[in-house]
């Protein structure tokens, strides 16, 4: 069930720099959002810029109605937004996408994420934790000591975490895809859950595939409308032939996917 409200916004905090997490009222969307669930925000109310921005939900607080999300200023449209005050009203429309997380009991799971597409993974693993009996480990990457955010959020919401730097300024120097290689010589998960930079999808779908872990990844296309009709967030199916290749668009049949299905 697709919303459009106006949202207002109760908190901006600066995380990095360049990062920002908003906190918004909006009890309708969160009512009916999933783990994978993203929305489109209108960054400002005027012309210019045309399309809205889609951005992934970070966190929904249910019992009071609350959306976070993070974003990351990367040109006009996120820079003007970032500019935005407490007690403004931001134009939203979601919760969208039809691909959402499967939340249910495993025995163990893996969640691994990089950089800013950790912010996904986060409602996931907070649920998996909090609704089921699934022990769950945390799989953070990033480039370096100075990009790592949010890791007590996720130490929380967490039975294990393992950080990584590309460096090894923080953490365990390497990529987050060789630690979960590695634990899984003694413990394979029922699951891994995966987001973030696609050279790190493809190692974890690569991995999952070879191994028979069932898995699912949230891919980050860019999207105009986010409802379909753009068509510009197509994402080719695995099985389709290759004389005759097949699509799926991001925002309408994800973006989250089992890794067997989709082509990256």
């Amino acid at each position: 069930m697709k919303i459009h409200c106006k949202a207002e916004i109760l908190k901006i905090e600066k995380l990095k720099e360049d990062l920002y997490k908003f906190s918004i009222k909006a009890e309708e969307v969160v009512k009916n959002s999933k783990p994978g669930h993203f929305i489109e925000i209108r960054v400002i109310d005027s012309i210019e810029p045309l399309l809205r921005r889609p951005i992934s939900i970070y966190n929904l607080d249910r019992e009071n109605g609350i959306l976070e999300f993070i974003f990351q200023v990367k040109g006009k449209g996120t820079s003007l937004l970032a500019e935005r005050k407490v007690g403004e009203k931001l134009d939203i429309i979601g919760p969208l996408g039809y691909g959402t997380f499967s939340i249910k009991d495993y025995k163990n799971v893996a969640v691994i994420g990089g950089g800013i597409g950790m912010f996904p993974l986060y409602e996931l693993a907070k649920e998996l934790k909090e609704n089921t009996t699934s022990k769950v480990h945390v799989y953070m990457g990033f480039r370096n000591k100075e990009l790592v955010t949010l890791e007590d959020e996720f130490k929380n919401v967490s039975d294990e975490l393992t950080i990584t730097t590309d460096d090894g300024s923080y953490g365990i120097s390497g990529f987050a895809i060789n630690e979960l290689k590695k634990d899984c010589e003694t413990k394979t998960p029922d699951k891994i859950f995966a987001c973030g930079p696609l050279p790190m999808l493809k190692a974890v779908q690569a991995f999952a595939n070879e191994k028979d872990i069932p898995c699912e990844i949230s891919l980050e296309q860019k999207m105009a409308c986010g409802i379909g009709v753009c068509l510009g967030c197509a994402v080719k199916t695995a099985k389709s032939p290759q004389d005759a290749p097949e699509y799926w668009h991001v925002c309408k049949a994800g973006p989250v996917f089992d890794a067997k299905d989709v082509e990256i």
